[in-house]
C-alpha cells in the first residue's frame, strides 16, 4: 500500500484550479496513474472517449506524462499525446481536433521541484468542487484504451501566426525563461517580420536563468536589460508553461498586465463599443477609467484565471485578464489563456495603433505597489480578513467585496484578499501621489497588525 493508499490520488495535491505538489514528496508516478484512471472514468461517464495529453519542460514531466497516459489507457479512453510544449498547444489540440478533453502535465510558474496537472473536460477547465470530486472518486477497471502520438505543433504555430496578420517589422526581445514555449517560439519568430532576439530559449526544467514567472519584476530584469542595451521596440516574456505573459516597452519599463489589457481593449472597443472588459480586483483604476473613456464597461472579477474566464463568458466580454498575466480573448479560437496567442495580438495591435512606449507615456501617473504576497496560514486567512473587515465597517469605509476587500479613499485604493493557490494573503496599493501611497500602505499594514498578522 502506498502513502496515500491503494490506487488513490494524494488529496494534498488539489488546489483551487489544478493539481500541484513537490515531486517525490507530494506527487509520484502512482498519483499520475491514479489520476488517469479517475479522469478516464469521469470522461466516459460524460460521454467522451478521446483525450489529449501534453507536458511542459520540467525534468519530472516526461515521467509523470508516461504514468498519466498509462492510467488513462487502463481507464478505457483513447489518448492523443501531443508531446512537449506550452499549455496553449494542448488547448489548441483539444479544440482543433474536436477531442473530449485534455490534461496538461505542468507546474506552471512554480519552482522547479514542483509539478502538477491542469484538466479540461470538453473545452472547459475542471476546478473547484468538480476537481475535488474527480480526484476522490472511485475508478473501476475498463476495457483498455489506446495511446498514440500526434503532431500538432506545426498547425498550432500556423494558427498563432495567422493571429497577427498586421504584425509590424519591429525589433523584439523575447524571454521564454527556459520554459515550455522555447522551441515553439523559435519557429514563430522565424516566420514574423522584423528583428527578433531570444534569451533563455533552451527548454531547461532547472530554470537556470531565473524563476519562470513574469508577474514578478525581478524575473524581467534580463529582458529589460536586453531591450535597453540593443535599443529594441519591446520585450515579451512567458512563464513556465506559456499561459502568463510579461511585457516591457521600448525604454525597458514594465507594462503591467492591467496596462496591457487597456492597450488591447482600446482597439477591441473600437470594434465593439459598449462591450464589457473584465479585469481582476487587483487591477488599476486607470484600466477601469480607460475602458470607460474608450466606450466600454469595466467589470471587476475575483482573481484566478478560471474565474476571470467565467466572468468573461458570463458578461459576453471580448477581452479579460488579470494582474498575474493571464489574458483571454473571447473572439478567437477557444477563449482561454494562451500567452503566445496574446503576444501575437499585442504585435498586431502595435501595427495598427502604434508603440507601447507612447501608450505608456500617455497614461495617467499613479504610484502603486506590485502584488504583495504576505505569508498567512490557510487556516488563518478567513479570520484575518474578517477582523480587517470588521474594523473597516466600524470606520464606514468604502469597500468592494468582489474578492476580499478593495478599499477606496481619496488617496486611491488598497486590496487585501486570500490567495487561492498559496498559504498567503495578497495585497496591492495604488495612489495618486507618493505621499498617498505611503498613507494607504500604512493604513493596510496597521489593519493587518491589529488583526494579528
Amino acid at each position: 500500500m502506498g502513502r496515500n493508499g491503494v490506487d488513490r490520488v494524494n488529496p494534498a495535491l488539489v488546489r483551487s484550479y489544478d493539481l500541484r505538489g513537490v515531486v517525490g514528496r507530494d506527487l509520484t508516478e502512482r498519483d499520475a496513474c491514479a489520476l488517469g484512471r479517475r479522469y478516464a472514468a469521469a470522461l466516459l461517464a460524460n460521454g467522451g472517449r478521446r483525450v489529449a495529453v501534453g507536458y511542459d519542460g520540467r525534468v519530472s514531466s516526461p515521467m509523470l506524462e508516461t504514468a498519466l497516459v498509462e492510467g488513462l489507457a487502463q481507464g478505457g479512453v483513447d489518448v492523443e499525446r501531443v508531446g512537449r510544449g506550452p499549455t496553449g498547444m494542448l488547448y489548441f489540440a483539444v479544440h482543433d481536433r474536436g477531442l473530449d478533453g485534455g490534461i496538461m502535465v505542468t507546474g506552471s510558474h512554480n519552482p522547479a521541484d514542483q509539478n502538477g496537472f491542469k484538466l479540461l473536460m470538453g473545452v472547459e477547465p475542471v476546478f473547484g468542487a468538480a476537481l475535488r470530486a474527480l480526484v476522490a472518486a472511485d475508478a473501476s477497471p475498463a476495457l483498455r484504451g489506446t495511446a498514440e502520438t500526434i503532431g500538432v505543433e506545426s498547425a498550432y504555430i500556423a494558427r498563432l501566426i495567422r493571429s497577427a496578420p498586421d504584425a509590424p517589422a519591429r525589433r523584439v526581445g523575447w524571454d521564454p525563461g527556459n520554459g515550455a514555449t522555447g522551441d515553439v517560439l523559435a519557429r514563430i519568430v522565424a516566420a514574423l517580420p522584423g528583428e527578433h532576439h531570444i534569451i533563455n530559449g533552451a527548454v531547461d526544467g532547472a530554470f537556470p536563468a531565473h524563476h519562470p514567472d513574469p508577474s514578478v519584476p525581478e524575473n524581467l530584469v534580463q529582458l529589460q536589460a536586453l531591450v535597453r542595451e540593443r535599443g529594441l521596440d519591446l520585450g515579451i516574456a512567458f512563464d513556465g508553461d506559456g499561459d502568463r505573459i510579461g511585457v516591457v516597452d521600448g525604454v525597458g519599463e514594465i507594462v503591467w498586465p492591467d496596462q496591457l489589457i487597456l492597450f488591447l481593449a482600446q482597439e477591441v472597443l473600437a470594434r465593439r463599443p459598449g462591450a464589457a472588459v473584465v479585469a481582476d480586483v487587483k487591477s488599476s483604476r486607470v484600466l477601469l477609467d480607460g475602458v470607460a473613456e474608450a466606450g466600454g464597461r469595466g467589470v471587476l472579477s475575483p482573481s484566478g484565471y478560471v474565474l476571470i474566464r467565467a466572468a468573461m463568458l458570463r458578461e459576453g466580454a471580448p477581452l479579460a485578464g488579470e494582474m498575474s498575466g493571464h489574458i483571454f480573448f473571447a473572439d478567437d479560437w477557444y477563449a482561454t489563456d494562451d500567452a503566445l496567442h496574446v503576444a501575437m495580438r499585442v504585435l498586431a495591435t502595435i501595427g495598427r495603433r502604434g508603440s507601447l512606449t507612447e501608450f505608456q507615456r500617455a497614461l495617467p501617473r499613479t504610484f502603486a505597489t506590485p502584488e504583495l504576497r504576505l505569508p498567512c496560514a490557510d487556516a488563518d486567512k478567513a479570520r484575518v480578513l474578517a477582523a480587517v473587515a470588521e474594523a473597516l465597517d466600524g470606520e464606514g469605509a468604502q469597500i468592494d467585496r468582489t474578492d476580499g476587500l478593495r478599499v477606496t479613499t481619496s488617496d486611491g485604493w488598497w486590496l487585501l484578499r486570500a490567495s487561492g493557490t498559496e498559504p498567503k494573503l495578497t495585497a496591492r496599493v495604488e495612489a495618486w501621489s507618493e505621499a498617498g501611497l505611503e498613507r494607504l500602505r500604512g493604513e493596510l499594514m496597521a489593519h493587518l497588525a491589529d488583526a494579528g498578522l
